[in-house]
């Protein structure tokens, strides 16, 4: 276990000063990006250990996997986000756990969110997720929904009970006019949010970048970066 937290703490150590470096080029405070560590298909004591490091958010992907490992870590003061594609039959228990659902794409996911929010008695964060490769009135291969579906989305989010709209999440595009263009496609999303804050000033929150485009993310003002293999280490191949 030592061996594991030394090198869990390298690795973080390494990705804090990419931050940190990331945020001086682009003029922003260190403060200004939050790190979130996703934490998919690593068991739950790897969570423990960066709880122990000072990781106060995690993220999730898949709701199988997320419940039994946010309940072996319900004492630890942390934040669980939820960030993949997620079926309306998981809802119930996600919003078991999850502070924030970063993959809200459509309406009957909004309804189904604030129905169990509401019979739990919590409040879950909701972020938009924006697909930049979808054309008008789609959603994309990873999920999210077309930059023209967003205000009306964002005002279901806004107006339904047990739910906060909190901003905007995208994943660079692996297809359309951005792919291989991250700056370009973070940059996208951030006006975007300027205009979703204009009717609603609170949700501005901006989740972009990842292990490989977390700089790119940072220059382009997004407020959380969501790292995985460079702090946890590449993931074995399933099945």
């Amino acid at each position: 276990m030592t061996d594991r937290r030394d090198e869990l703490a390298a690795n973080l150590a390494k990705v804090e000063e990419r931050i940190t470096a990331a945020c001086v080029a682009a003029g922003r405070k260190r403060e200004e990006v939050t790190l979130i560590v996703v934490t998919k298909t690593y068991p739950a004591s790897d969570v423990r250990i960066l709880s122990g490091l000072g990781v106060r958010h995690v993220a999730e992907n898949r709701d199988q996997d997320a419940a039994p490992k946010a309940a072996e870590c319900a004492d630890l003061p942390l934040s669980w986000h939820f960030v993949g594609q997620l079926q309306t039959n998981k809802v119930r228990s996600v919003v078991g756990y999850a502070d924030v659902v970063q993959s809200v794409d459509r309406a009957r996911l909004v309804t189904a969110l604030s129905r169990e929010a509401e019979r739990a008695g919590r409040e879950v964060g909701c972020l938009i997720q924006v697909a930049l490769d979808a054309a008008s009135g789609d959603r994309g291969e990873r999920g999210g929904v077309a930059p023209d579906g967003i205000e009306e989305l964002a005002d279901l989010v806004a107006g339904s009970a047990g739910l906060r709209l909190a901003g905007l999440m995208t994943v660079a595009p692996l297809a359309g006019e951005y792919a291989g263009r991250q700056r370009a496609a973070f940059e996208r999303l951030m006006d975007l949010s300027t205009y979703l804050r204009r009717s609603h000033p609170a949700a501005n929150m901006v989740s972009a970048g990842m292990s490989a485009d977390l700089e790119e993310a940072v220059a382009a003002g997004a407020t959380h970066v969501r790292v995985g293999t460079a702090v946890l280490g590449v993931r074995p191949r399933l099945g």
